[in-house]
């Protein structure tokens, strides 16, 4: 994609089907003058909307709406754009297009994405906002979507780039005591290259805790409810949806496949997963598929909710098949097992663990407020920025570089060479959040998931 840039390019930008309005967008680093007369007819006031006819090759109006010429560098992608408001039937942009395409000189369909990644290349967006502007399409919660607002805003960038600043401080302190040896100052001490190297590393560890919540925010947790069949693994998700999604019975293996809903509990998205009731005796080869897919389905899970019934607390076969159970889920970390005792109506649960009914209700609140905590979730400050895994695992990187940087520190000057390489790899590190190092792998993987004609 980087290779064609230069090309002019041209997208309907709004969503396929019927609307009031449809808009096609076209971004040229060439001058746009020829085209805008060809299919408008006459010329247009930069950054001012036009009600006219779009003609086509013959003259003829195609439709009638509004043109509006952006020119370069003031603009969404920062070359010369324009976009052309018609009706939003679907024959009408695609007429639309097509003569944009034929009276362009060059002109070719956009790649997804294409109008966004000529925004970073051209500094009009750094990789982090260019990020949030998908994030920003794709949001499934309130909270979501005004985080994404924000990191569209710069506010993840500004939090790097402070970082970053920093960085650069301590690190052209080092790279001078290397070219000027002669000095013999002493850098350490000075410098105070101890305290700058702790007061970034706790800059950087509160901007990675917001950075995590806002991955949450954006990717929601995987939930997958699990349990011997008919403790009430169905019911719970019925409950938790709001719906009746999944079927209720008292016969043992009604549920063989996998049932997901996603919810939201305080603007953080939940993916909840109802599985086949695990159990090792079911001659049922339907039910033995489905028992395999609720094993895999909990290898995947960030949380699993592991479900008893209280009213077959102390019957032997019961308790056998739950230790089994048990026993098999010792493979999975403690800390995403939440154990769920239900029909507190009809029996007693352990002290300290989640007790519910799913007939009254009883214990649903205390279950949400859970699922968030074990995830992570605080309650959502104002100014949470959305936030990408891909982000979070480049601040985990600066953080171990700079851990080594602190180690390194403590051998004294000696070790100012190894010193000034572990800054120098946690400021790439950094600068990977923004765009500042950034294979052109990496950026054709994120533009490629947008939407064609943004």
């Amino acid at each position: 994609m980087l290779a064609r840039q230069a090309d002019p390019i041209a997208a309907i930008a709004t969503a396929p089907g019927r609307g009031a309005v449809g808009i096609v967008r076209v971004s040229s680093p060439q001058d746009l003058v020829p085209l805008i007369r060809a299919v408008c007819g006459r010329d247009l006031k930069p950054r001012e909307a036009t009600y006219l006819p779009f003609r086509d090759a013959s003259g003829a109006p195609i439709d009638h709406g509004l043109a509006l010429y952006f020119p370069a560098p003031h603009s969404y992608t920062g070359e010369h754009v324009l976009e052309l408001q018609a009706h939003g039937g679907a024959v009408v942009m695609q007429l639309l297009l097509a003569r944009v395409i034929e009276a362009g000189a060059a002109v070719r369909l956009a790649e997804p994405g294409e109008f966004t990644q000529r925004a970073f290349l051209n500094g009009k967006l750094d990789l982090a906002q260019a990020e949030a502007v998908a994030d920003l399409i794709d949001a499934s919660t309130e909270a979501a979507a005004r985080s994404a607002s924000r990191a569209l805003g710069g506010a993840l960038s500004h939090e790097v780039g402070v970082l970053r600043d920093q960085l650069i401080q301590l690190r052209m302190l080092v790279e001078a005591t290397l070219d000027f040896p002669e000095e013999e100052i002493d850098f350490l001490d000075k410098a105070d290259a101890f305290g700058r190297l702790d007061r970034l590393t706790a800059q950087l560890s509160a901007v990675q805790a917001r950075t995590r919540q806002g991955a949450l925010l954006r990717d929601g947790l995987k939930v997958v409810l699990a349990g011997q069949p008919n403790v009430g693994k169905s019911s719970l998700l019925n409950a938790l949806a709001g719906a009746e999604l999944a079927i209720v019975t008292p016969i043992p293996g009604t549920t063989r496949d996998k049932v997901s809903q996603t919810i939201q509990i305080e603007g953080v998205p939940l993916h909840i997963t109802d599985t086949a009731g695990l159990r090792d005796d079911t001659a049922d080869e339907v039910e033995r598929i489905g028992v395999s897919r609720s094993w895999d389905a909990i290898g995947e899970a960030d949380v699993v909710l592991f479900l008893h019934d209280l009213s077959r607390v102390g019957q032997a076969d019961y308790e056998a098949e739950d230790e089994r159970i048990r026993a098999r889920l010792a493979g999975v970390e403690a800390h995403r097992i939440v154990q769920v005792f239900n029909k507190t109506d009809l029996g007693t649960p352990p002290t300290g663990e989640i007790a519910l009914s799913l007939k009254t209700g009883e214990g649903l609140a205390a279950l949400r407020q859970r699922l968030l905590q074990t995830a992570g979730w605080q309650a959502v400050p104002e100014g949470l920025f959305i936030a990408r895994e891909r982000h979070v695992q480049a601040l985990a990187r600066t953080a171990e570089h700079l851990a080594l940087a602190r180690t390194i520190a403590e051998q004294r000057d000696a070790a100012l060479d190894l010193l000034a390489e572990e800054l120098r790899l946690a400021h790439d590190a950094l600068g990977e959040i923004t765009g500042a190092f950034s294979a052109d792998e990496l950026l054709g993987v994120i533009f490629s998931s947008f939407c064609i004609g943004k």
